[in-house]
């Protein structure tokens, strides 16, 4: 065993870059990295950084068209244009950023089934919104269902589990494999009535094979850690009891923080940690420990660089500290003003402030519980899974 975690990174993932105006940031992954450095965690026995490689074109095209890779090359010579209605702008070197962030998931997948890591994690990743002939929504080309294709070709896994902790639906992810009872999605989202891409109702089962094996739970505008960790330790512990996955995926968006720009969820950086808390406690119990992290939204720098450094402390046992390294927080703070915005809380390892919810908390665990509760009978018409 080469490590226990294995984190796959790579400067080039800051050449995927929309441009100074667009809200998915490069500047958050250089902030995660410096702060792990900092706080001590590259020196840990248990964490190898690993480098990763860009994907092939015939391991893209495991989910993408032949077509739509041609489409992309394109739109990367001209250096302008949109992948999708606007929230995708084509920019120079487009095609090799983009594989370069499949290659690190892929990467990860080897280290996890090749036992050089129990777990790893590509923060690069978790583009879940691309799917077989198209990008969308900041996605060129969807790596995690690449990742869960390239499990199944060159490891022969059976079954897989997807997932999606992201606020906005995994949709490109979900539509790969609608119809595929292999591969088992489940995606907790805001839901599809107020925020991007409108999708991930709780009636949106999968399809002939794979009806009962997509599962969508959408939840309301602020919802708060306790409701949210309810619905999670309601759904994601009895699938992976009935369904007994060879390995999981999750992809690990944090734009649910409360403070997050493009959203309206009311996490605190606290769940995220006892997400993974509740996910490696599952793996050890049901995937010989094999886990893959993946990243996703996330658009205030700082919070980012935040939750997912705790996510990596809570695989490793790591207890993090109180406060941020003072380098690392002048390097936020000079980042947050380069970019127009101002750091939250840039001394402290959690958040001060409180969540302002808008909605009596009474309220928010109501819908989700009611949520909860039909999802588990709608899957029970489709596959024996609740």
């Amino acid at each position: 065993m080469g490590g226990k975690v294995a984190l796959v990174y790579s400067d080039k993932y800051l050449e995927y870059f929309f441009g100074p105006e667009h809200p998915l940031r490069p500047q958050r992954l250089t902030l995660m990295m410096e702060l792990i450095r900092e706080i001590g965690l590259l020196d840990h026995p248990d964490l190898r950084v690993v480098e990763a490689m860009a994907a092939s074109e015939e391991e893209l095209k495991l989910v993408h068209s032949e077509a739509y890779l041609q489409h992309v090359k394109r739109l990367d010579e001209e250096g302008r244009g949109y992948l999708d209605y606007g929230d995708t702008p084509a920019f120079k070197g487009m095609f090799s950023a983009s594989a370069m962030l499949v290659g690190g998931s892929l990467r990860a997948a080897e280290l996890v089934m090749e036992g050089e890591a129990m777990h790893a994690f590509n923060p690069g990743g978790g583009m879940h919104h691309a799917a077989r002939d198209r990008g969308a929504g900041f996605c060129v080309f969807n790596d995690v269902a690449i990742t869960a294709r390239y499990l199944q070709k060159k490891y022969n896994l059976k079954k897989i589990m997807i997932v999606d902790i992201d606020c906005h639906h995994g949709d490109g992810t979900q539509e790969t494999f609608y119809s595929d009872p292999s591969v088992l999605t489940v995606s907790f989202h805001e839901d599809g009535r107020f925020l991007y891409p409108g999708t991930g109702f709780i009636n949106e089962v999968g399809e002939r094979e794979g009806k009962g094996y997509c599962v969508n739970v959408p939840l309301p505008p602020f919802t708060f850690t306790e409701a949210y960790l309810y619905a999670y330790n309601e759904v994601v512990p009895p699938l992976v009891k009935s369904y007994e996955p060879d390995i999981i995926i999750q992809q690990c968006g944090v734009d649910t923080h409360f403070g997050d720009p493009l959203t309206t969820e009311a996490l605190t950086l606290d769940c995220y940690e006892k997400i993974i808390e509740i996910l490696h406690n599952l793996v050890h119990e049901a995937t010989d420990g094999k886990l893959i992290l993946l990243g996703g939204g996330g658009y205030e720098v700082g919070c980012v660089a935040k939750a997912w450094t705790l996510m990596i402390c809570k695989l490793l046992g790591v207890k993090p500290p109180e406060h941020t390294p003072p380098t690392w927080r002048e390097l936020y703070a000079r980042t947050a003003l380069e970019l127009g915005d101002a750091p939250r809380d840039p001394d402290a390892m959690y958040e001060r402030e409180k969540p302002p919810l808008t909605y009596e908390k009474e309220r928010v665990l109501e819908i989700v519980k009611e949520t909860v509760k039909k999802l588990k009978e709608t899957i029970s018409k489709y596959a024996p899974l609740f």
